[in-house]
């Protein structure tokens, strides 16, 4: 069987052979087909029937589109999300050479993206010459932290909003201690991890752990102005959420509107060494007197004031042996030890205020320690010693005497 030649000049445009080689038909012919380039011979096989060549590589038989420069579409993102302006006009001044030069496509992303590009540039030239950047910054900065802890460290001063300390804040303004501020961080800790406790139980904690630790900072309570009590920046829930948990302890004016002016720091930093130990000395009577139990009538817990009493009694002991251990100064010597008679003289009543059997005894031998420890009496040793002179007010718990009542908190 043969097969016949394949279509002649009648054939339907756009139908073409493979170009080839021809041989030699049975009778010396070659067959010719109107083709692409001229009339061109088919290649016959073993049998006669006609032989296709494959496409020779550089031929296709469809048209392949040119790429699209990479520059091009790279510069329309950033001119998009104007991001990096200044490299997207960059890129997109280089990806319109590169396609004259290589025949590429995106000549119109390149168009666009430097258009949109150096329209951004623009925009934050002009935002960095009017200071709209760096509330734009700012902003950013804020709403990153997603309600986490302001951060404050120990002797850091700051502004509040509104220039109050109570309620809910998002952010302080740091200021030198120098000037008026409104509030003086002395302290820090951290919360247990856990589930959020609740805005009640934080406070609790605050306000006790941030009344223990004035006196590391403010060592000399006399020099803390009456009107300056504990405040505390607390975790709000949304900040635990995103893993605030610490509690900063901070000093504040209890007058509406009113701040404070200068550092209220007094510790080992600015203190000599006998300023030092005689505030330390104090410190251990002021801890125990501190310590009294929450019945505010002897009548109503007995038991609870003379064990109080007992401490008050064991501290006032260890202040007399810490001031007398100490060298002092040839000015402040007689004026300290002249205390320490005194001191033994209070013990003695609070430990029998201690060992009392009913509410009247106790009351006899209480109101006798009590009177022992006047402030008055310190006045001459302390101005030896430079510190300050005027006792707090009784009606504040501002110095050496605090009595743990509620500081003030602001959740953060």
């Amino acid at each position: 069987m043969s097969i016949p030649p394949p279509p002649g000049p009648q054939q339907p445009e756009g139908q073409y052979p493979q170009p080839g080689p021809y041989p030699q038909g049975p009778y010396g012919q070659q067959p010719y087909q109107q083709g692409p380039y001229g009339q061109q011979p088919y290649p016959q096989g073993p049998y006669g029937q006609p032989q296709y060549q494959p496409w020779a590589q550089g031929y296709s038989p469809y048209n392949r589109p040119a790429p699209v420069n990479g520059l091009a579409i790279t510069s329309l993102v950033l001119g998009v999300l104007c991001c990096l302006p200044g490299v997207g006009l960059v890129f997109g001044v280089i990806a319109l050479r590169q396609i004259r030069k290589r025949g590429e496509r995106g000549r119109a992303l390149a168009i666009v993206g430097s258009v949109l590009s150096a329209l951004g540039l623009a925009l934050w030239v002009s935002a960095l010459a009017t200071g709209a950047a760096s509330d734009i910054w700012e902003g950013f900065k804020e709403g990153a932290r997603g309600g986490a802890s302001i951060s404050l460290a120990k002797g850091e001063c700051f502004d509040a909003p509104g220039g109050t300390l109570e309620g809910e804040t998002y952010d302080v303004d740091k200021v030198s201690c120098g000037g008026e501020h409104d509030g003086e961080v002395f302290a820090s800790f951290r919360l247990p991890d856990g589930d959020y406790p609740g805005l009640g139980p934080v406070t609790d904690t605050a306000d006790a752990r941030c009344y223990g630790l004035q006196d590391s900072y403010a060592m000399d309570g006399w020099a803390v102005p009456d009107d300056v009590d504990v405040f505390y920046l607390t975790p709000t829930r949304e900040s635990w959420n995103a893993g605030d948990r610490e509690v900063t302890c901070v000093f504040g004016n209890t007058d509406e509107g009113a701040g404070l002016t200068g550092s209220l720091r007094n510790d080992e930093t600015v203190l000599d060494a006998d300023q030092v130990a005689y505030l330390k000395a104090a410190h251990v009577l002021n801890t125990a007197m501190d310590s009294a139990p929450d019945a505010e009538y002897v009548e109503d817990d007995l038991p609870g004031h003379k064990a109080w009493a007992g401490r008050v009694s064991a501290a006032l002991a260890k202040q007399s042996g810490m001031l007398g251990a100490h060298d002092w100064p040839a000015d402040a010597k007689k004026p300290v030890t002249a205390l320490i008679p005194v001191l033994g003289s209070a013990r003695a009543e609070w430990a029998k205020a201690a060992a009392a059997k009913d509410v009247d005894t106790f009351y006899a031998h209480y109101e006798k320690g009590f009177d022992l420890l006047d402030p008055a009496k310190t006045v001459t040793a302390r101005k030896a010693l430079g510190l300050a002179t005027t006792p707090p007010d009784p009606g504040t718990d501002s110095g050496d005497s605090g009595d743990g009542r509620d500081g003030s908190g602001m959740e953060v």
